[in-house]
């Protein structure tokens, strides 16, 4: 017998299976267009980053922000839409589903969502011979972590949003500037110290410093405390997302 939670997810998968090829634009393609400007544009002008070629350094981080984003805006502006003017989670409300079906199932979906999108990147770029390492498999462990914590965190904010317009201040005001300074584009090492110890405080950092090393064949003991560090933090999100979410469903 299924969980509830399942069968939201289901639900979500059956709808993305009619609309695949248009939400694949920007799941998708968007990043590998980020790919061709930076990895291999800017990246014509530099020689390495950590001694590796800036593709190979900037590939990783593309995968994550990938996730990050993806799994993010579909929490947001998709579920803020079945919450307020589809009144899609009033109805399902009226069936057996309970408040933690739907916002465990709607979190599962987002990451799997981020997921797809990190996953339909890392495919494509084997093209480029961008994958060299069996390591990519834990590190698409670590992507679909992350791609978790974001969802938990689109949640969160649609939760408190009044309008669409809310989710401006959060991905404006803390992803972009999140993923500005977590190793992305350039190391955090040439940061401030102020600032490595804010990025650090963040999931994305962590995440693509492990990304990174399981591309470049690294298997360091230091990735299995920062894998930890981020499923404590997926497993607040999720509570904190379910309470807040709970809430606002039951009222």
């Amino acid at each position: 017998m299924k969980h509830g939670y399942q069968k939201v997810w289901n639900r979500n998968f059956y709808y993305f299976r009619k609309t695949w090829l248009v939400t694949a634009f920007w799941t998708i393609l968007e990043p590998l267009m980020y790919l061709g400007a930076f990895g291999y544009g800017v990246g014509s002008f530099i020689n390495n980053v950590d001694g590796i070629a800036y593709v190979d350094f900037f590939f990783p981080g593309l995968l994550c922000t990938t996730a990050l984003l993806v799994s993010y805006f579909e929490s947001t502006y998709t579920n803020y839409t079945k919450l307020t003017h589809q009144k899609l989670y009033s109805s399902w409300l009226l069936t057996p589903l309970g408040p933690k079906d739907i916002i465990v199932g709607e979190i599962l979906w987002g990451a799997t969502k981020g997921f797809i999108g990190s996953l339909g990147v890392l495919i494509i770029s084997t093209i480029f011979g961008l994958v060299k390492t069996w390591l990519f498999i834990p590190a698409l462990v670590v992507v679909f972590i992350l791609a978790f914590i974001f969802a938990c965190v689109g949640m969160i904010f649609t939760s408190y949003a009044k309008n669409y317009d809310s989710f401006i201040f959060s991905s404006s005001g803390i992803l972009i500037p999140m993923t500005l300074i977590s190793g992305t584009y350039f190391p955090i090492d040439s940061l401030y110290i102020v600032l490595k110890i804010v990025a650090y405080a963040f999931p994305l950092a962590h995440a693509v410093d492990i990304v990174r090393g399981f591309m470049t064949g690294q298997a360091k003991v230091i990735y299995l405390f920062q894998i930890l560090y981020l499923i404590l933090f997926a497993g607040i999100l999720l509570r904190f997302a379910i309470f807040r979410l709970k809430k606002k469903l039951i009222s």
